[in-house]
């Protein structure tokens, strides 16, 4: 029985890695924007949260916090 749990609980530790994994990249462009100190990181975190799963939209967002501009 107890063999079978730890197999269960690294399934799940495995899972919950691969959603923070999945959570992390997914709002890179916001990180990337805030780290920079982007004039309009709230926007691009908006647009992000909103209509980064669109892989298009995303990408701009990626450019966007790449080249926008500071502070």
């Amino acid at each position: 029985m107890t063999a079978e749990l730890s197999i269960i609980e690294s399934i799940l530790a495995g899972g919950m890695i691969i959603l923070v994994i999945i959570f992390l990249l997914y709002f890179l462009p916001s990180f990337i924007a805030k780290i920079r100190g982007h004039k309009k990181s709230g926007v691009l975190f908006l647009i992000n949260l909103f209509l980064g799963w669109t892989i298009i939209i995303w990408i701009i967002l990626l450019i966007w916090a790449i080249i926008g501009g500071k502070k």
